[in-house]
């Protein structure tokens, strides 16, 4: 018939692999480089968040990037095999069960897919929790976290419980991270408090301001993040708060701030970490796409995904 299946673009260059044709759903057994998990929880957010539909919309963002790297003259549909696990099991109201349906999930994944990298679509932060908690369960061996953020994320469990200003917090208490084997980029002024950086200090948190990484390299702020972590970890897991970003890249994050990095030190930042053998798990969380104009938030955290994934191919290149 002369008809285009529903859904279908106006428009396609039968040259250009898009990202939403090279990714595909997973069915649990197939070799693959790299899973994808979206955690579409948002009701553990101290703000207004609608970002448990981050995960839908990253993937409808698919079809209007194309695969091919020009900076790096890499395709990456022809360099990796990247396939979409579908989302953790959330329930409506029970957050703790909310909790376990992301750990689990996750920890399934990592079982099934053996050695592939795994990326986690959030999601507010909490979800780093019991994501890290079921990727330290499967890795064995100590765990690195790199953390790109605007807050520390070390509030007090009493005044807000498990919330997404947590997550640091319950990976310390519960003891799956060690201080010092905590790295925080790009935090912000007047978006923390001096108790939480005590809290830092004491636990040997290595803390990089949103002013070094304005003044210095973003490669040499990627390399001083992992010469934090690296040695005392078997394998590090990299977890990135879209806020990071000055509010004029991301305008869909539920807490705007001024100051922030630009989208081209993030990218540079995200392709060292890649390339390092030991990372091996990112998450991105904290966008809401209604109140994201034009899904730009959404658009920056894709190509954010995607430059990863060209730190990946580099990675092995250096092999």
């Amino acid at each position: 018939m002369p008809l285009n299946p529903p859904g279908s673009p106006l428009f396609r260059d039968h040259l250009e692999t898009k990202v939403a044709s090279w990714i595909r759903p997973w069915d649990g057994t197939e070799a693959a480089d790299v899973v994808l998990i979206g955690a579409p929880l948002s009701k553990t957010s101290i703000s207004h968040s609608g970002a448990s539909g981050t995960p839908q919309a990253i993937r409808e963002m698919f079809g209007a990037v194309s695969t091919y790297n020009f900076e790096h003259d890499i395709d990456l549909a022809t360099a990796l095999t990247v396939r979409d696990a579908g989302d953790a099991r959330v329930h409506v109201t029970d957050l703790a069960r909310s909790r376990a349906g992301i750990h689990d999930a996750v920890a399934a994944v990592l079982e099934r897919s053996k050695s592939a990298f795994t990326i986690v679509m959030g999601g507010d932060h909490s979800i780093s929790a019991p994501s890290v908690e079921a990727f330290k369960a499967h890795t064995g061996g100590s765990v690195g976290l790199v953390q790109l953020d605007a807050h520390m994320d070390l509030r007090n469990l009493d005044d807000g419980g498990p919330s997404n200003g947590t997550p640091i917090r319950q990976l310390l208490e519960s003891g799956t991270l060690e201080g010092h084997n905590i790295v925080q980029v790009g935090l912000h002024a007047f978006a923390n408090a001096r108790a939480y950086r005590d809290v830092a200090r004491e636990a040997g948190i290595t803390q990089i301001s949103a002013r070094d990484v304005a003044n210095v390299a973003p490669a040499d702020i990627a390399h001083r993040a992992l010469k934090a972590v690296a040695e005392h970890s078997q394998a590090i897991y990299v977890t990135l708060d879209m806020d990071v970003l000055d509010q004029a890249f991301a305008p869909g994050v539920p807490a705007l701030v001024p100051g922030g990095m630009t989208s081209w030190q993030l990218f540079e930042i995200l392709l060292v970490l890649a390339a390092h053998p030991k990372v091996r798990a990112l998450d991105i969380v904290e966008i809401d796409p209604s109140q994201d104009p034009r899904r730009a938030t959404v658009r920056v955290a894709v190509h954010a995904m995607l430059t990863f994934l060209t730190g990946l191919v580099l990675r092995r290149a250096d092999v």
